[in-house]
C-alpha cells in the first residue's frame, strides 16, 4: 500500500516544474519576443535504500528548461528602434549582474545615459562592449546588426558606423532559461557568457516587434489536462489511505 502512495505521491510533486512553466508562459502572452519553455518528460528514477529493490519514481531532469525558438507573429511597428530576429537569432544583453545574457526581445531605446537597451531596461551588447550612442545622434539600424549613427547638429554629416549587435545564431546551441527570464548556453550552468555562434546566418527586420509564441488555446489545454492528472494522484492517494485504514481495522483483535 505504501508503494502505490509513493508512486502517486512522486507523479504529483514531479508535475510541479510543469505547473510552473504553464503558469509562465501563460503570464507572457503579450510579452514582446517571448519565448515558452521546451517540453518536460520526466524520466523514471531507480531510488536505492532499505526494502525491496522496486521504488522508483518520475523526476524532470535539469536540463529539460530548454526555451523554443520557433518564431511568434511579427509585427510592422514602423519605429525605426524596433527589431524582429530572424531564424534562431538571438541578441545579447548586459544582465543585471554584469554577465551576457540573450533575449528575442526586440523593442529598444536610448536609455538616460546614452546606451542603447532593450524595453524591460537591459544594455544591448556590441561586439566586445556595451553600443553607446552620443547626445544629438540619430540611429539607424541595418539588417545585418550594424548601428550607424548620424550627428544631427552637424551639417552635411555622413552615417558613423557606432558598433555591430551581438546577434548570435542559436540553432546548433541548447538555451536554457535564467531566473531573470534571459537566456543563456545550456552547457554554462547559470554563469552566462558568448557562445560561438551556430551555422546559419544572423539578420534582423529592422521596424518590425517579434510577439510571443505562446499559443493560448493550447496552454489552456495543457493547464487543465495537468490540473486533472493532480486531482487523480490525489484521489488515488485518498483510497490508499482508505483501503489501508479498513485492512486494518480487519486485523484488529476486538
Amino acid at each position: 500500500m505504501d508503494r502505490l502512495v509513493y508512486t502517486s505521491l512522486g507523479s504529483a510533486t514531479s508535475q510541479e516544474a510543469l505547473r510552473v512553466q504553464l503558469a509562465n508562459d501563460m503570464a507572457n502572452l503579450s510579452t514582446v519576443g517571448y519565448k515558452r519553455g521546451g517540453s518536460y518528460a520526466p524520466e523514471a528514477a531507480y531510488l536505492d535504500g532499505p526494502g525491496f529493490p522496486t521504488r522508483f519514481q518520475p523526476v524532470v531532469p535539469e536540463i529539460q528548461n530548454g526555451i523554443n525558438l520557433q518564431a511568434g507573429a511579427v509585427s510592422y511597428t514602423g519605429n525605426d528602434l524596433d527589431i524582429a530576429m530572424n531564424g534562431k537569432t538571438v541578441l545579447g544583453v548586459q544582465a543585471d549582474d554584469g554577465s551576457i545574457a540573450f533575449t528575442r526581445r526586440g523593442d529598444l531605446r536610448l536609455s538616460a545615459d546614452g546606451f542603447l537597451q532593450t524595453g524591460d531596461g537591459h544594455v544591448v551588447m556590441g561586439e566586445g562592449a556595451p553600443i553607446a550612442i552620443p547626445a544629438g545622434y540619430a540611429v539607424t539600424l541595418v539588417p545585418d546588426g550594424s548601428v550607424y549613427g548620424l550627428d544631427q547638429a552637424a551639417e552635411a554629416a555622413e552615417p558613423e558606423l557606432l558598433g555591430q549587435l551581438m546577434l548570435r545564431d542559436a540553432s546548433a546551441t541548447s538555451l536554457s532559461r535564467r531566473a531573470d527570464g534571459l537566456f543563456e548556453a545550456a552547457t554554462t550552468q547559470i554563469q552566462g557568457g558568448d557562445f560561438a555562434t551556430g551555422p546559419e546566418p544572423v539578420s534582423i527586420s529592422v521596424g518590425s516587434l517579434e510577439g510571443s509564441n505562446v499559443n493560448a488555446i493550447e496552454t489552456m489545454v495543457s493547464m487543465l489536462d495537468m490540473y486533472r492528472a493532480f486531482e487523480t494522484q490525489l484521489k488515488i492517494i485518498k483510497n490508499a489511505e482508505e483501503l489501508d485504514s479498513g485492512g486494518t481495522k480487519m486485523m484488529s483483535i476486538r
